[in-house]
Protein backbone atom coordinates (compact mmCIF):
# COMPACT_ATOMS: atom_id res chain seq x y z
CA UNK A 1 0.00 0.00 0.00
CA UNK A 2 1.49 3.53 -0.97
CA UNK A 3 1.90 5.86 1.41
CA UNK A 4 -0.85 8.32 -0.48
CA UNK A 5 -3.09 5.43 0.15
CA UNK A 6 -2.62 4.94 3.90
CA UNK A 7 -2.54 8.55 4.66
CA UNK A 8 -6.01 8.31 3.20
CA UNK A 9 -6.86 5.17 4.85
CA UNK A 10 -5.88 6.49 8.37
CA UNK A 11 -7.62 9.79 7.46
CA UNK A 12 -11.17 8.22 6.45
CA UNK A 13 -13.46 8.43 9.86
CA UNK A 14 -12.25 12.30 10.01
CA UNK A 15 -13.29 12.69 7.13
CA UNK A 16 -16.87 11.01 6.89
CA UNK A 17 -17.44 12.79 9.93
CA UNK A 18 -16.23 16.05 8.31
CA UNK A 19 -18.69 15.86 5.80
CA UNK A 20 -21.58 14.64 8.35
CA UNK A 21 -20.96 18.24 10.28
CA UNK A 22 -22.52 20.17 8.25
CA UNK A 23 -26.46 17.91 7.46
CA UNK A 24 -27.07 14.04 7.61
CA UNK A 25 -26.56 12.27 4.32
CA UNK A 26 -26.07 8.64 2.36
CA UNK A 27 -23.49 6.83 2.04
CA UNK A 28 -23.86 7.77 -2.60
CA UNK A 29 -24.08 11.01 -1.33
CA UNK A 30 -21.26 11.42 1.35
CA UNK A 31 -18.73 9.58 -1.37
CA UNK A 32 -20.07 12.86 -3.84
CA UNK A 33 -19.87 15.08 -1.67
CA UNK A 34 -16.13 14.36 -0.20
CA UNK A 35 -14.77 14.21 -3.73
CA UNK A 36 -15.98 17.65 -4.62
CA UNK A 37 -15.11 19.34 -1.60
CA UNK A 38 -11.49 18.06 -1.90
CA UNK A 39 -11.27 18.38 -5.85
CA UNK A 40 -10.96 14.70 -6.07
CA UNK A 41 -8.41 14.14 -4.14
CA UNK A 42 -10.66 11.96 -1.62
CA UNK A 43 -12.39 9.54 -3.74
CA UNK A 44 -14.21 6.38 -1.51
CA UNK A 45 -15.41 3.91 -2.87
CA UNK A 46 -19.03 1.90 -1.36
CA UNK A 47 -16.57 -1.07 -0.17
CA UNK A 48 -14.20 1.10 1.50
CA UNK A 49 -17.11 4.53 2.69
CA UNK A 50 -19.50 1.30 3.95
CA UNK A 51 -17.44 -0.04 6.76
CA UNK A 52 -15.99 3.10 8.29
CA UNK A 53 -20.06 4.07 8.28
CA UNK A 54 -20.77 0.59 10.11
CA UNK A 55 -17.95 1.46 12.65
CA UNK A 56 -18.86 4.58 13.47
CA UNK A 57 -22.33 3.88 13.96
CA UNK A 58 -21.79 1.39 15.95
CA UNK A 59 -19.21 3.30 18.52
CA UNK A 60 -22.73 5.64 18.49
CA UNK A 61 -21.00 8.52 16.62
CA UNK A 62 -23.30 8.54 13.72
CA UNK A 63 -26.85 7.81 13.95
CA UNK A 64 -28.75 6.57 10.84
CA UNK A 65 -32.25 6.33 9.74
CA UNK A 66 -34.14 5.00 6.84
CA UNK A 67 -35.77 7.79 4.20
CA UNK A 68 -37.70 7.55 1.46
CA UNK A 69 -35.75 7.91 -1.66
CA UNK A 70 -36.28 8.07 -5.20
CA UNK A 71 -38.90 5.64 -6.23
CA UNK A 72 -39.45 2.48 -3.66
CA UNK A 73 -35.57 3.12 -2.22
CA UNK A 74 -34.70 4.03 0.96
CA UNK A 75 -31.93 5.43 1.92
CA UNK A 76 -30.31 5.39 4.77
CA UNK A 77 -28.84 8.81 6.25
CA UNK A 78 -26.49 9.36 8.47
CA UNK A 79 -25.81 12.20 11.09
CA UNK A 80 -23.53 13.34 13.26
CA UNK A 81 -24.43 12.55 16.77
CA UNK A 82 -22.55 14.73 20.33
CA UNK A 83 -20.24 12.34 20.37
CA UNK A 84 -19.51 12.08 17.03
CA UNK A 85 -18.76 15.51 17.24
CA UNK A 86 -16.58 15.84 20.03
CA UNK A 87 -14.79 12.65 17.91
CA UNK A 88 -14.26 15.19 15.34
CA UNK A 89 -13.25 18.07 17.00
CA UNK A 90 -10.48 15.95 19.35
CA UNK A 91 -9.43 14.18 15.83
CA UNK A 92 -9.13 17.60 13.78
CA UNK A 93 -6.95 18.77 16.43
CA UNK A 94 -5.17 15.93 16.66
CA UNK A 95 -4.36 16.05 12.48
CA UNK A 96 -3.61 19.85 13.18
CA UNK A 97 -0.85 19.00 15.32
CA UNK A 98 0.48 16.52 13.29
CA UNK A 99 0.55 17.87 10.27
CA UNK A 100 2.36 21.23 11.82
CA UNK A 101 4.70 19.49 13.65
CA UNK A 102 5.20 17.22 9.90
CA UNK A 103 5.56 20.42 8.14
CA UNK A 104 8.48 21.90 10.38
CA UNK A 105 10.38 18.86 9.91
CA UNK A 106 10.19 19.26 6.04
CA UNK A 107 13.18 21.54 4.30
CA UNK A 108 11.15 24.97 3.36
CA UNK A 109 13.00 24.57 -0.49
CA UNK A 110 10.61 21.28 -0.88
CA UNK A 111 7.60 22.47 0.73
CA UNK A 112 7.61 25.12 -1.68
CA UNK A 113 8.05 22.94 -4.10
CA UNK A 114 5.26 20.94 -3.45
CA UNK A 115 3.02 24.13 -3.24
CA UNK A 116 2.98 23.38 0.92
CA UNK A 117 3.22 25.55 3.43
CA UNK A 118 4.10 25.43 7.40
Amino acid sequence: MSLKQQLKKGSTSLLVLSILQQEPMYGYQIMRELEERSQGYFNLTAASLYPVLHKLEADALVSGSWQPGDGNRRRKYYSLTHKGQNMLNDQASEWQTFANHLLALIPPSLRQSEGVTA
